[in-house]
């Protein structure tokens, strides 16, 4: 959302917004390429959970909501990569040995087979997440039943049906 002064948008806003303009343009030019190519891709999210709630985001090119995450380095493993992540998207930061793989499964999405492993870990207090409004426009945490309810990602939605039976 643009603060508006007399009509003009402030000079950070702005580089925000174009910011976010350049990640769906981006977007739509992968998935253009995925739907032709039909690559194989493999990525990693992290399902933070505090007091039975789920730290969730919204990306700026996706229409879902989704947990942080992005494609895992050569040199990483899961767990690294999530913690990565989390700390370059929410500003968490923590240690990759807290995290733990509770969900691995590839599925077509985006003209893809996108190989998802979901790593898990429980805080006991809850951290201060800070996002760009760039590539992430909005983080929360939210229940069990609430992120249930929202549009999310098919690894997400598989991951925590598994969890809740």
């Amino acid at each position: 959302m643009l603060a508006v002064t007399w009509g003009k948008a402030l000079p950070g806003e702005l580089v925000d917004l174009g910011f976010r303009t350049a990640y769906r343009v981006a977007h739509h030019m992968l998935r253009a390429y995925w739907s032709v190519r039909k690559p194989e891709t493999c990525g990693a999210l992290v399902a933070v959970w505090n007091e039975g709630e789920l730290l969730v985001v919204k990306n700026s090119y996706r229409a879902q909501y989704t947990l942080p995450g992005g494609y895992i380095r050569p040199e990483e493993t899961p767990e690294q990569a999530g913690v990565r992540e989390l700390f370059e998207e929410c500003g968490v930061e923590m240690a990759p040995s807290r995290a733990r793989v509770v969900y691995d499964a590839t599925k077509l999405f985006e003209h893809r087979q996108d190989r998802v492993i979901i790593v898990e870990v429980t805080l006991d207090q809850r951290p201060s997440v800070q996002v760009d409004n760039r590539e992430i426009v909005w983080a929360g945490f939210r229940s069990l039943r609430d992120v249930l309810a929202m549009p999310i990602v098919p690894h997400l939605r598989e991951y925590l049906m598994q969890r809740q039976t």
